[in-house]
């Protein structure tokens, strides 16, 4: 089981806070540091205020050496897919190949009219265009051209520069949507999520996804299957419900939708995910202080899993 740290900074973190918990999810061993995508807070101040995501990621590539470096989710609203090309493509070459791409509709429309962003009513589609554009310009060979004619983009004539370092960098695609969404991930992911859903609800997703992977002659296996889920763990009820109370949250509502609990419990539950099909769980951490946490999952969490 893959072990990743899964962040909300438009909740209120500078890019030095970031860092300290990137460096700390380097440190102790996890595979990833992620982070989302918005500008706009979803409940309190914000303060001091959002961090974009690859100026984030930019800086952490130069910072960091071994973890990987992604979104949850890019959101297509926000980027031109060109532009978005070559952000995530020098971001690659500035981590030695150490990026990933999970890329989303966009759905937050307070945010937008917030930073004056445009919010389209058809996002789904300018998805599908932007990640036709993303993935065509990287896998035009050097020296070659590329062009797209689509309802919402075009491109003419690009030189489909700068290359990533990777061979193929990978795309992660999520969310719910029982048809539009396993049809997309068949077709340009090569790892599709669910973020803050239960193990049933996961395990029936997956199994959408994978029927549209074989319609769409790819294997199943082929992709990688994760969760997104909130983390709240304690070394005994005490430090869980401090930990609850410090992202304003109750406890048995964690336990039921996330991981909570003692660090037996948060195993008992990764395992159930794991047998509905998850190999890479996202542990999603709102207090960005609390290093801590961090340190408690690597040491008494992580030896459990296989």
């Amino acid at each position: 089981m893959d072990l990743r740290i899964f962040t909300e900074p438009q909740q209120g973190a500078s890019y030095e806070t970031l860092l300290s918990v990137a460096k700390a999810t380097e440190d102790l061993g996890f595979d990833a540091f992620f982070r989302s995508d918005h500008y706009l807070t979803m409940g309190g101040t914000g303060l001091p205020g959002p961090t974009d995501a690859w100026l984030t990621l930019a800086g952490l590539a130069r910072e960091t050496s071994r973890i990987r470096l992604g979104t949850l989710m890019t959101a297509a609203t926000f980027r031109l897919p060109g532009v978005l090309a070559i952000q995530v493509a020098q971001v690659d070459a500035m981590s030695g190949g150490r990026v990933e791409l999970g890329i989303g509709a966009g759905w937050f429309e307070a945010e937008h009219t917030a930073y004056g962003i445009p919010f389209p009513r058809e996002k789904f589609p300018r998805l599908e265009e932007q990640l036709a554009i993303v993935t065509g310009l990287w896998g035009t060979p050097v020296g070659e051209r590329f062009s797209y004619e689509g309802d919402h983009y075009r491109l003419v004539d690009s030189p489909a520069l700068p290359k990533p370092v990777q061979e193929r960098v990978p795309v992660l695609i999520g969310g719910m949507g029982k048809e539009r969404t396993p049809r997309l991930a068949a077709r340009y992911a090569d790892e599709f999520n669910v973020p803050f859903v239960s193990v049933e609800d996961s395990a029936a997703q997956f199994g959408r996804v994978r029927e549209a992977a074989e319609a769409a002659g790819r294997k199943p296996d082929e992709l990688v299957y994760s969760n997104a889920l909130v983390a709240c763990v304690g070394r005994d009820d005490a430090e869980v419900a401090r930990r609850a109370a410090a992202i304003g949250r109750e406890v048995d509502e964690l336990r039921a939708n996330g991981l909570a609990g003692s660090p037996a419990e948060v195993v008992d539950k990764i395992g159930r995910y794991a047998e509905a099909g998850s190999s890479r769980i996202y542990f999603q951490i709102l207090d960005l202080d609390d290093l801590a946490h961090l340190e408690l999952i690597a040491e008494q969490v992580a030896p459990q899993l296989p």
